[in-house]
């Protein structure tokens, strides 16, 4: 018997056992460190990072009488608000998409903000 084996083993073990969520967590962990992206918990203050995750939540809210799209991004670590000053909506980018997202992250409060971040719509893996 290879040792991989027993690995194996400890790991189907351990997804039968977690829910979906903790599931979900763990394969966008491994897809955010093979993909070479900053864990957003991780990421400090003032920092640039490129981050990769899915699209939870899209919000339009007027900011200073601007409209500001807003996008809360999850990689299984935590997540980061996406800020796009002036933008109504952004084709390509709903609830359930994956995307890469660089800039200076930031925060406002306990939440971590990147503003007006480079994106890249990012193919989920089948």
């Amino acid at each position: 018997m290879s040792e991989e084996n027993p690995g194996r083993l400890r790991r189907a073990v351990r997804r039968l056992a977690s829910d979906e969520h903790e599931i979900e967590a763990d394969d966008l962990q491994k897809k955010v460190e093979k993909d070479g992206a900053h864990p957003v918990a991780r990421c400090q203050q003032r920092e640039v990072v490129t981050v990769l995750g899915t699209v939870r939540s899209m919000t339009l809210r007027p900011l200073a009488g601007t409209p500001t799209l807003e996008v809360e991004l999850y990689d299984g670590s935590g997540t980061v608000m996406l800020t796009w000053l002036g933008r109504r909506e952004i084709a390509g980018i709903q609830p359930g998409r994956q995307l890469r997202a660089t800039g200076r992250i930031t925060t406002d409060g306990a939440q971590r903000v990147i503003f007006n971040p480079r994106y890249e719509l990012v193919l989920a893996a089948s």
